[in-house]
């Protein structure tokens, strides 16, 4: 079929295993690239004022962000022409049935590598996801320049790739693998690994670590792509940053937020101030080295020189608040008031509620400005304004509440 490793695994096992047939009762969602996420955190909540908005998917596999951002940009009235890039001709047929199913009309599909994107789909691009990609390319800083000689002046990327201690236990299994089934027989590797794992001693690491419980090792595809992958590695914050910072990239924000902020993970407020004056890189570093609990990491990034003022900021009466749903399940806590519990990979974080948020978010249905919302409330400007910043300080932080304009 092909020399390469990556390509005949992608050809035979397509991850995410989907079936376009879903697409009929549900819309498979996340980060990097929900629409409404991009707005706020790239391009300061005012995507919806340009004319057109053009997106480069790099390494679409089966369509989850293909799919997801065609969609909401329908959904929202967006004029968007979306690039799906793919090197997998069995993973790009099942994106193309996706989007049929659903009548998409704003998507274009190209066949190669990312690494040739500057030939094949030159652009450029006002946004680009690279979900999961990254960390299974030869040279990935390669890939990420590639990207980046892409993407239009004033553009964002949404990158995730594998985080290293989150993954302990994962390496460790796949050297044994490769040392008990060879690369070339996909099939036998398969069966080897499903015995493997039953067979496994409580003390080893893989077994050991309940954050990779969920993963999708249900499938062929999901276990093959955790434990068979012929090319994957993972990244520390500094790690990332250090491959933002060769293609002349910075991070714009860590998703969510608030797992990137050291003090949520400590309880000393003596050591919480000295956690204040970090700088920013030095945080987030010291937030993955707290929680020990980062499987992914997720940042959206822009060109060194453009990467300041990039998020939406909660001030003035005209801003549209946007709630994911998972924020309305929180209205009736918030009426309770008292102390809103989250939690962070088992890890718990409270916030004292505030007074007046339940109507707030109540009424928030990402059509209404905050002061149609205050009005209607029958507050003055200056208590909405102070009611919507305990409310965004709440939620935005765990990405749950954005702003457009």
């Amino acid at each position: 079929m092909t020399t390469d490793p990556v390509r005949a695994q992608y050809e035979t096992y397509p991850y995410p295993a989907r079936d376009p047939k879903e697409e009929a009762h549900r819309l498979v969602e996340g980060s990097p690239s929900h629409l409404d996420e991009v707005d706020h955190f790239c391009f300061a909540g005012r995507l919806r004022s340009r004319s057109s908005f053009n997106v480069l998917v790099a390494g679409g596999g089966t369509g989850d962000a293909t799919v997801m951002i065609a969609q909401h940009a329908k959904d929202r009235g967006l004029t968007a022409n979306v690039t799906y890039l793919d090197l997998s001709t069995a993973s790009r047929r099942i994106a193309e049935d996706r989007v049929a199913a659903r009548g998409l009309d704003n998507v274009r599909f190209i066949s190669g590598s990312l690494l040739d994107v500057a030939d094949i789909a030159p652009g450029p691009y006002d946004y680009i996801d690279c979900c999961g990609v990254l960390h299974h390319l030869e040279d990935p800083a390669a890939g990420l320049a590639a990207l980046a000689s892409v993407l239009a002046a004033g553009g964002a990327l949404g990158l995730m790739v594998y985080g290293t201690l989150g993954r302990t236990g994962v390496y460790p299994l796949q050297a044994a693998l490769r040392a008990m089934a060879p690369e070339s027989d996909l099939s036998l590797r398969l069966s080897v690994a499903r015995r493997l794992v039953r067979d496994l001693p409580a003390s080893n690491w893989y077994r050991r670590n309940p954050l990779l419980e969920g993963w999708d090792v249900g499938t062929d595809a999901g276990l093959y792509d955790l434990l068979l992958h012929p090319r994957d590695r993972a990244y520390s914050v500094p790690e990332l940053c250090g491959l933002l910072d060769g293609a002349n990239l910075a991070p714009i924000a860590f998703m969510e937020p608030a797992r990137y902020d050291p003090a949520n993970w400590l309880a000393d407020p003596a050591l919480i101030r000295r956690v204040r004056s970090l700088r920013p890189v030095d945080a987030w570093a010291l937030a993955e080295n707290l929680s020990g609990t980062m499987k992914t990491h997720v940042v959206y990034a822009a060109r060194r020189d453009e990467a300041i003022g990039r998020v939406a900021e909660p001030a003035g009466a005209d801003g549209i608040p946007m709630a994911r749903p998972a924020a309305k399940h929180l209205v009736p806590a918030l009426a309770k008031g008292g102390v809103l519990k989250m939690d962070l990979d088992g890890h718990a974080i409270r916030r004292e509620i505030a007074p007046g948020l339940a109507p707030l978010l109540e009424r928030v249905n990402g059509e209404r400005t905050l002061g149609q919302i205050g009005r209607d409330l029958g507050w003055d400007p200056g208590t909405t304004a102070k009611r919507f910043e305990k409310l965004y300080e709440l939620l935005n932080p765990i990405a749950l509440l954005t702003l457009r304009f």
